[in-house]
């Protein structure tokens, strides 16, 4: 994805940029969110771009280490154990301490928390750089200015532009996740084998870990589903989430009598990017799972309401985001103080409408409409935002 948003380069106090030689061991401190992790992956390219041959450890929690163990792009993931035993100051102070013995020569932070630059410096690490968020700029000794601008970019580019200000080379790729074989086969055993021919796999991921705001209601998600299961015979329903978005996919599967696989809380974050992969369509909320499916190029229609697409749209290219362009969106609120307009103006039949369409592109129904212009029937209320390749986002 590329954000066309024009901002003035970011600064660095002394306007200091980090060392090119002597630096055998780096280690970068990964985000802690599923949908953030994907959005630093450039980042993280950009710095295996600029130390090729450098030993490059990333800390992560356990929940995003596979994203970036996936890309092969670090030599060791280190697993930061909280829930465990890095939990609470003393495991803190236990996680520095196995860090010290790695002697690192410097540490990249792509988390803003002062917790951070704090367990850097207490692990003995000499260069420690990243934003000059949370009041850590004191304990930075290469402190990144986060400037208003940058705050208004994508996401993507928010963690790139930061590791380019300390010199890091542009990584030059578009965003995309390409699987190992190990871990595409693990949907091999998830998926049933559809009698008469090929299955038409398509994916939900009705939750959202911020709050309900973000979350289109269930009861569209289930008029969705229950449109597309009588149009496509040989559909199958996969639905996606945690354990607590168990309740919600509940709802839907009970609607759906067959060719269904409710699998919230069920799977492994490797098993769900697996399976994600294999899916022709991926309906969802702003969600880390939205990021992992136009991470992996599958065509992905999202549901914007309290968020902004302009910073968290999903990367890829074969997405339609769906919202409605009300005046109080976007408010980044958990919960809508109000009448939660920018979701309920979202009807199903407008979300119906753009997978048939995606659908309908890629052959699998024997019809053949190009995405970009099905897509881009908006209507008047521009409620569909179309990403084609390479483009950052643009009302229909």
């Amino acid at each position: 994805m590329k954000d066309t948003t024009v901002w003035e380069p970011l600064r660095v106090r002394g306007n200091k940029r980090l060392p090119r030689e002597g630096m055998e061991r780096i280690l970068i401190r990964g985000v802690n969110w599923i949908g953030d992790a994907v959005m630093t992956l450039p980042a993280v390219a950009a710095i295996r771009k600029t130390w090729p041959q450098a030993n490059i450890s990333l800390l992560a929690k356990p929940w995003v280490a596979d994203i970036y163990r996936e890309t092969g792009m670090v030599d060791e993931l280190i697993v930061f154990e909280e829930p465990g035993r890095h939990a609470g100051p003393a495991g803190k102070l236990l996680l520095a301490a196995e860090l010290r013995q790695r002697c690192f020569a410097m540490a990249i932070l792509l988390q803003n928390a002062i917790e951070a630059v704090i367990i850097a410096r207490l692990a003995g690490i000499p260069i420690r750089a990243g934003y000059n968020t949370d009041a850590r700029s004191w304990l930075l000794t290469h402190a990144v200015r986060r400037s208003r601008a940058i705050r208004r970019v994508h996401q993507i580019s928010y963690y790139l532009e930061m590791v380019k200000a300390l010199g890091c080379l542009d990584p030059g790729d578009e965003l995309q996740l390409d699987l190992q074989a190990e871990t595409a086969s693990l949907a091999d055993s998830l998926l049933p084998e559809p009698a008469g021919g090929n299955a038409l796999f398509i994916g939900m991921a009705p939750g959202a870990t911020y709050g309900p705001a973000k979350r289109w209601p269930v009861e569209r998600f289930t008029s969705v589903a229950t449109a597309l299961h009588r149009q496509y015979r040989e559909s199958v329903f996969i639905l996606f989430g945690s354990e607590q978005d168990r309740e919600v996919t509940d709802v839907i599967a009970a609607a759906i009598p067959d060719r269904l696989l409710n699998l919230a809380g069920r799977t492994s974050v490797r098993e769900v990017m697996a399976l994600i992969a294999r899916c022709h369509v991926f309906l969802t909320n702003d969600s880390g799972l939205m990021h992992i499916a136009g991470a992996l190029n599958v065509p992905t229609v999202a549901i914007f309401g309290s968020t902004n697409p302009a910073t968290t749209s999903p990367p890829g290219r074969r997405n339609v985001i769906i919202r409605k362009p009300v005046d109080c969106s976007p408010c980044l609120k958990t919960v809508c103080p109000t009448d939660f307009r920018c979701m309920n103006l979202i009807g199903g039949e407008e979300v119906t409408a753009a997978i048939n369409r995606i659908i309908t592109a890629q052959h699998v129904s024997g019809l053949s409409v190009p995405v970009g212009e099905a897509a881009g029937a908006g209507g008047k209320d521009a409620s569909l935002i179309v990403l084609p390749p390479g483009e950052g986002t643009s009302e229909a």
